[in-house]
């Protein structure tokens, strides 16, 4: 027990001071300045399409969910082919993409669906967003690999 080296001096300072600190403080700060943007787009676009669509299908989370996954793989293959760094992977993809697309939503959505009798649509929403999100993040990566490969 008594071979324990004695804490360094400072030890018990929180973690946001010495470089280390810094550069996850800055990390955090960028996530949250990207879901600053995330979250209001998501909210305005699904006002935008409720107010153009008088249908109880949740077109507004279909469509920022399809965007976002877009958005994410062309980020995901530009940090793949070495062209963005971490930082703009945490802005745009943490924190943008996070807070733009919404599993909940989508899951709630179609939960609705179902029980108000809409059962078929409700399977359409589950489906055409798997396959519209993975689709999208599909050509986003493709995009980018074309782009900077």
């Amino acid at each position: 027990m008594g071979d324990a080296p004695p804490p360094e001096r400072g030890a018990h300072r929180n973690r946001w001071h010495g470089p280390e600190g810094r550069g996850a403080l800055v990390n955090w700060l960028l996530v949250a300045a990207g879901a600053m943007v995330g979250a209001p787009l998501r909210y305005l676009t699904d006002r935008a399409v409720r107010s153009r669509y008088d249908t109880d299908f949740p077109w507004g989370t279909l469509a920022v969910n399809v965007v976002g996954s877009l958005v994410l793989g062309l980020l995901t293959g530009a940090a793949l082919a070495g062209a963005t760094g971490s930082r703009l992977q945490l802005l745009l993809g943490t924190g943008l993409c996070g807070a733009l697309t919404t599993y909940s939503t989508f899951s709630y959505e179609t939960l609705r669906l179902a029980e108000t009798g809409a059962r078929p649509r409700a399977v359409v929403n589950v489906v055409v967003s798997v396959a519209a999100g993975v689709g999208a993040a599909f050509a986003g990566v493709t995009l980018a690999d074309a782009l900077w490969a």
